[in-house]
């Protein structure tokens, strides 16, 4: 275990400082980011528009964040590996599609999660 001069409150408030650090370099220079982050805008506001329950907005505010930890995640992984091997390799590039896997099943999952809570909303206001 490490001794540390800072206390339990500031070293908190330190990992804060670094998550928000971390938050705006991903918003600021990952395309990936800015893209998900503007489609879960705009899934914001069709739940204004629609007044969808309670319920709905946990779990479509949940499936947001799952895609956004995801695309952090895989920005992070990809990050690592060009550090580590920046010249191509067949390995490093399975480890990055792996990644860029899981933040595309976050992506699919919150696909179906929008089509289920949307689609018969506005299937509704055709009938």
């Amino acid at each position: 275990m490490k001794e540390t001069k800072d206390g339990f409150i500031k070293r908190r408030i330190k990992g804060v400082k670094y998550a928000l650090k971390g938050i705006l370099i991903l918003a600021t220079t990952e395309d990936s980011i800015k893209a998900q982050f503007f489609i879960g805008l705009f899934a914001v506001i069709l739940g204004f528009v629609f007044n969808i329950s309670a319920t709905e907005w946990m779990i479509q505010l949940t499936v947001t964040g799952l895609v956004l930890v995801a695309e952090a995640l895989n920005t992070a992984v990809e990050k690592i590996a060009d550090f580590i091997h920046p010249e191509f390799h067949n390995k490093i590039g399975t480890i990055k599609d792996v990644a860029a896997g899981a933040a595309g099943f976050a992506a699919i999952i919150s696909l179906i999660v929008g089509s289920i809570i949307y689609v018969p909303k506005i299937i509704a206001l055709f009938l």
